[in-house]
């Protein structure tokens, strides 16, 4: 009997909307299906209002949200499963992220913040739903980030070469694959998020299509340089950050006030290319190949300014191992929540820092009759 489908939801650190992934786990990991969902612009501008605030978040305007995103995620689902073909009943469950909102792993009080609540998601789609991922590693003393790594060695581990993992999203994280060795995995720095607020702020576009604009522009060293410095940069991994940390507000005490829009992209560009490769550097620098996920793929400025960064090093899009690279992260959240029905751990204490390997989630079932129970083929 075929093994049932999953679907992984996630809106990354980006917020430009849903990814959703169609995933099959008959025989390693197989994207059937994949899209994106934008969000309303009122929706993202809310989104990006609460995850960048510094002050206190309206308790009426949080849990607004919460259900929209809810709603937001359920849609997403549900057009996915629509395009792809496929009813209710052939998927198993859905792993959904969520959207972070807050990610303070290194607070008096530990914790993190992903909403989308996926009671709504349950209900619009009949299908149990496995969320709220992250909690339960924070909880054990880990960062609660990344998670991928679990998946990503999965699915891309060489016993012929030391390979990386990177994901490009709002912010950058690598998983080190050495041939031999424990997987390590951790947050770099900005990846898109600081580019994408900095040209919406200038151009009116949600992103640097291509890296054009970026290419218009000229390296700024002194203010790379203020940026490079920034102390969390330095930090030794277990790390995670998020765009509550990278900000506008975060890069302008670092800017004189008289630069040019296109120079700023383009050191932002450098800024993230650098830190990337030298957090690469500094963890495995042995590496081989440099496998690329994540909205940043796109950036031909940013890609090929990797490449020249790790000369040696194979850089390409994960779209050359058979993986979509804007359905990777989704498809992680969909082998999480299979991860969670067997009983599996889903985290690396090794990566996290937690205190040891724990089964992440929790499941609301999708049947008003209650959750079906464990895995099942």
């Amino acid at each position: 009997m075929q093994k049932p489908l999953f679907i992984g939801l996630i809106s990354g650190t980006s917020a430009d909307g849903v990814d959703a992934a169609l995933v099959s786990f008959d025989s390693g990991a197989r994207v059937i299906a994949a899209r994106t969902t934008a969000y309303p612009p009122e929706t993202r501008d809310l989104v990006l209002r609460l995850s960048q605030a510094d002050g206190q978040v309206a308790l009426d305007d949080l849990g607004a949200l919460d259900t929209a995103l809810g709603e937001a995620f359920a849609s997403a689902a549900l057009a996915l499963m629509t395009e792809a073909g496929v009813d209710a009943s052939q998927v198993r469950a859905i792993g959904s992220h969520g959207q972070t909102l807050r990610h303070r792993p290194k607070a008096p009080h530990r914790f993190t913040m992903q909403i989308g609540d996926p009671n709504v998601i349950a209900e619009r789609t009949g299908i149990d739903v496995v969320a709220d991922f992250r909690r339960r590693d924070v909880a054990a003393g880990g960062e609660g980030a990344p998670l991928m790594p679990a998946f990503h060695a999965s699915v891309l581990s060489s016993a012929e070469e030391d390979r990386a993992v990177l994901n490009i999203g709002g912010i950058a994280n690598l998983t080190l694959l050495p041939a031999s060795g424990p997987v390590r995995g951790f947050d770099t720095g900005p990846g898109n998020g600081l580019m994408d607020a900095w040209c919406l702020r200038h151009t009116g576009a949600a992103f640097d299509r291509g890296g054009e604009w970026g290419s218009s522009g000229r390296v700024l060293a002194t203010l790379l340089e203020a940026c490079l410095s920034e102390p969390w940069l330095a930090l030794p991994p277990p790390k995670s950050s998020g765009r509550d940390h990278f900000h506008l507000e975060w890069l302008a005490a670092r800017m004189h006030g008289n630069e040019q829009a296109q120079d700023v992209q383009a050191t932002l560009v450098e800024l993230t290319a650098r830190s990337i490769v030298d957090a690469l550097k500094a963890t495995q620098p042995t590496t081989r190949q440099l496998i690329v996920c994540g909205g940043g793929v796109h950036n031909a400025m940013l890609m090929a300014r990797l490449s020249a960064l790790v000369p040696g090093v194979d850089v390409a899009s994960s779209a050359a191992f058979g993986i979509d690279p804007d359905a990777m992260e989704a498809a992680g959240f969909a082998w999480l929540a299979q991860q969670t029905l067997q009983g599996l751990a889903g985290n690396r204490p090794e990566v996290t820092g937690a205190a040891g390997t724990r089964v992440l989630g929790v499941v609301v079932p999708g049947s008003a009759q209650g959750f079906s129970g464990g895995f099942r083929v």
